[in-house]
């Protein structure tokens, strides 16, 4: 891993001439209230005229309730974990999110839409940094050569600007003691490897604990009530029994999970008819196509759900739709 170098003068990059030059003088108050007394060059990667939330489409809040579907706590818990963190001129800790819900739900989704409103180019900005198990770390037998080598990247990339992302995907697949060598980055200490973390953000994406949430779910509704109606709590408690206890995942017996680093925990709940019908609306507005009402009955009809004999639940959430469209036209 080599640590990328910002391009000087870059428009959202850690000098902070950037983005908020060309802001208005009202986003700049903002700027200047979520950055603190910075000096000058100090690190500002995030692009704050996303934050701004009146009518605009590029309001991240605004995009969450209109193209999220079916995820209400989702939205309850990430905006009241990036209001509390960004609005902080000197966090305690870095701000650490975990995702967990079976395949489908929105997990990749919702982190995508998150960096692209807090970084110019989302995914594809350099301070934004993905990580999978299957193409970074997939041999076993190197777990100490990726420890090293994952450490060094992190601190490294904080060192070039302390406004960074960092995402893990598939932590179910991720090789057990691996993730352990962040944290130091992820607690509340003022300075770590000589590197100021405090401001980064940590992501990590799993569907462990998708069963368990899959089973809260069905539990509420035998008992006519609604899936919204799960307490968070608990939820996290059962995805943290699931994930720590699992010799097959990336937390398992974690101290990441042991000495409870992360900040919120967010369930991602399983979708039912009605919610994939919202999803094909929406993917054939994206694809430019007609929203033929025949068209979305049936491709919401053929995804398989859950249980077999009530079929309420979709068991790959909206994961398939825009595959499955081009079937019925």
């Amino acid at each position: 891993m080599t640590r990328p170098r910002p391009p000087a003068g870059h428009a959202g990059s850690c000098s902070s001439g950037g983005a908020a030059a060309a802001m208005a003088p009202a986003a700049l108050a903002l700027a200047v209230a979520l950055l603190g007394a910075a000096p000058p060059g100090a690190a500002a990667a995030w692009d704050l005229r996303a934050l701004r939330c009146g009518l605009s489409a590029d309001c991240l809040e605004c995009d969450l309730a209109l193209n999220l579907v079916g995820q209400p706590l989702v939205r309850q818990q990430l905006m009241k974990g990036l209001q509390q963190f960004l609005h902080s001129p000197s966090p305690a800790k870095p701000l650490v999110l975990s995702f967990h819900g079976s395949t489908g739900t929105g997990k990749t989704y919702v982190s995508a839409m998150l960096v692209r409103h807090l970084f110019q180019g989302g995914l594809g900005s350099p301070y934004v940094h993905h990580f999978s198990p299957i193409v970074h770390f997939p041999h076993a037998e190197h777990i100490e050569q990726y420890k090293e080598s994952l450490k060094r990247w992190i601190q490294g990339n904080l060192t070039s600007c302390g406004r960074s992302a960092f995402l893990f995907d598939e932590m179910d697949k991720m090789h057990p003691g691996l993730i352990d060598v962040i944290m130091p980055f992820l607690g509340p200490s003022w300075v770590v490897y000589g590197t100021n973390y405090r401001k980064a953000i940590f992501i990590f994406i799993s569907n462990a604990g998708g069963e368990q949430i899959n089973e809260m779910t069905l539990d509420l509704w035998r008992a006519h009530r609604d899936r919204e109606e799960i307490s968070l709590q608990d939820a996290e408690s059962a995805i943290s029994k699931a994930v720590f206890e699992n010799p097959q995942s990336g937390f398992w017996k974690s101290g990441i999970i042991n000495e409870h680093l992360i900040d919120f925990v967010v369930p991602f709940l399983p979708l039912k008819h009605h919610h994939v019908k919202q999803c094909v609306v929406n993917e054939l507005v994206q694809q430019g196509l007609e929203v033929r009402q025949d068209v979305v009955q049936e491709v919401a009809d053929s995804i398989p759900y859950f249980p077999e004999e009530e079929k309420i639940f979709s068991s790959t959430g909206c994961k398939t739709v825009a595959s499955r469209i081009s079937f019925f036209f």
